[in-house]
């Protein structure tokens, strides 16, 4: 259950520690004092999304913390979250929207709060009352209530391999008029991109090869001299003969001094290495081929390349790619008869299996709404709802994402009326009493301990709120409730009751949460029931609604 609950700048808050009990606890005070406060306080604290307005004026954080007690350690165990005897949340909410959350002293995500949260408590709000008027959620209240989510999950399964499947015919499947245009237009591209012959790297060779092209008299005339110069010609030496005269002015010489010997090897090695110069140069003159023609052919490719590029890709690498996917594409088309008769095979076998799965499913969901009928006109029973009709329609649907049931709940609320959808006839009042006996029997589907109820009975009034207190009475003894109401009869059923009140000092608006008595009880039950101008009257009623109540709890004991 919630021990305590700690709120620090929390919007008119600025500081309060409320101290729960076991059973049935009330928040009561006027409009705006900050009941409500509390409850978002709560939500924080269990990982539900806030807003940094949330933060009170002048405070650049917030921080809620909710101790639980008697909490099996089994609950936070595939989070990896464990404690002893005590399970303390935290979190702190800063101005720059950043977020600290924490388990005890361990620090966790936003997320593995939440749904830790989730497992400790559970809110109901005022506004719960119209999801009952979305029949869209009727199937998913009858879904958690029936425990039908494995079925769901195993039909979802087969459901989405027979899409896939029809996906996939239908890529397939189109007229033969549009298969004709289609396959020419391949066949068309194929040929062209297979008669190009494009190889890969083919257009930066080509690219390399015009530019020294389109360069061929300069290039020639630039290597012929290189040539002369180091190789001479018939009648004028060059650089090698020079070397080599010089040499041979040397030779005499060489042995008579280190000095001269030294000379002569260095103009050997000098030798050398522009005989190899001018053999490569030599090399280069006479494999370059300089043709018009050549280039022609060159500028002819490249061109071709272009005007390919601009239909079937960027590059050559994209055009090849394009050529790979035609091909494989006219492949499908031209085997696309028995590809669909393979299909279609598997079509059968798929929506025979999701059908299956599905009948599974409408089965559970219907032995589900005969036990969620039964425990509902029980529970509205309770509620001075006797003579109220409830029923869950199932209307059969192609199959779905969510199986082959169409769900919706219909009521009568008066004797010899039809059976009608609830938005259509259901008070706010009704509303209210429904949505509270159906989150009561969903509670006992799981082991959530303590749950919130935030001015759940809008609408309800006289005989009706006295049902509806008792009803809290009695989920009370199983659960720890936390209610926030405006009703009497509901605090007075109260086995611990709060008083949310608002004041102003030093020119700031603070809300404190305040521990009533028994005489203090009697005193807010009077101001409930009839305003701030509280009679001798109006107190001798709050009392008789106090000992009513305490009657009314020792039938429970």
């Amino acid at each position: 259950m919630l021990e305590l609950l700690h709120i620090e700048n929390i919007a008119i808050i600025d500081r309060a520690d409320i101290t729960f009990e076991p059973g049935f606890n009330a928040l009561t005070g006027e409009t705006g004092a900050g009941k409500s406060i509390v409850i978002d306080s709560l939500s924080a604290v269990l990982g539900q999304r806030t807003s940094r307005d949330l933060i009170r004026t002048g405070a650049d954080k917030a921080y809620v913390s909710a101790c639980f007690t008697g909490i099996p350690p089994e609950v936070g165990e595939d989070l990896g979250i464990t404690w002893d005897e005590e399970l303390l949340l935290q979190r702190e909410i800063h101005a720059d929207g950043k977020n600290v959350c924490r388990v005890g002293s361990r620090p966790v995500t936003v997320t593995q709060l939440r749904t830790l949260g989730s497992r400790l408590l559970n809110i109901h709000g005022q506004h719960d009352g119209q999801q009952l008027l979305d029949e869209e959620q009727h199937l998913l209240y009858l879904d958690s209530f029936g425990r039908t989510e494995p079925l769901l999950t195993a039909y979802r399964e087969k459901y989405a391999k027979l899409t896939d499947i029809r996906r996939q015919m239908h890529a397939l499947q189109m007229d033969e008029a549009e298969k004709a245009r289609r396959m020419d237009t391949l066949r068309y591209q194929i040929q062209e991109l297979q008669r190009a012959k494009l190889r890969p790297g083919e257009e930066e060779e080509l690219t390399s090869r015009r530019n020294l092209l389109r360069n061929g008299e300069k290039f020639m005339s630039a290597v012929s001299e290189a040539d002369f110069c180091l190789s001479g010609d018939d009648s004028t030496s060059g650089a090698l003969a020079l070397l080599r005269q010089a040499q041979s002015a040397l030779e005499p010489i060489r042995r008579l001094d280190d000095s001269f010997e030294e000379l002569y090897q260095r103009l050997e090695a000098v030798y050398s290495e522009v005989y190899d110069l001018a053999y490569t140069v030599q090399d280069k003159r006479d494999a370059f081929d300089f043709s018009p023609q050549e280039l022609d052919e060159v500028e002819g490719r490249l061109d071709q390349l272009y005007r390919l590029k601009k239909k079937y890709g960027p590059d050559v690498e994209s055009m090849l790619a394009y050529l790979d996917r035609s091909t494989k594409e006219l492949d499908a088309i031209e085997d696309a008869g028995d590809t669909l008769l393979h299909l279609q095979q598997l079509e059968k076998k798929a929506l025979s299996a999701a059908q299956s799965a599905a009948e599974e499913l409408s089965k559970a969901r219907h032995q589900a709404a005969e036990r969620l009928e039964e425990q509902i006109l029980t529970e509205l029973r309770q509620l001075d709802m006797g003579r109220i009709r409830f029923a869950i329609d199932f209307q059969p649907q192609p199959l779905s994402e969510s199986g082959m049931d169409a769900v919706r709940f219909l009521m009568s609320a008066n004797v010899g009326e039809e059976l009608r959808p609830i938005q259509k006839i259901a008070s706010g009042g009704e509303l209210a009493r429904i949505m509270l006996a159906m989150k009561n029997v969903l509670s006992e589907q799981d082991r959530v301990g303590t749950m919130v109820f935030d001015e759940v009975d809008t609408g309800v009034s006289g005989r009706a709120a006295q049902k509806v207190a008792e009803k809290m009475a009695r989920i009370s003894r199983t659960k720890q409730v936390l209610c926030v109401t405006h009703l009497p009869q509901l605090a007075a059923m109260a086995d611990t009751h709060f008083s949310v009140e608002k004041g102003v000092t030093d020119g700031r608006t603070f809300t404190h949460v305040r521990r009533l008595d028994r005489a203090q009880r009697r005193q807010e039950l009077a101001r409930l029931t009839g305003g701030a101008h509280i009679t001798p009257t109006m107190l001798e009623g709050a009392e008789e609604l106090l000992s009513a109540a305490e009657d009314f709890k020792r039938t429970l004991e």
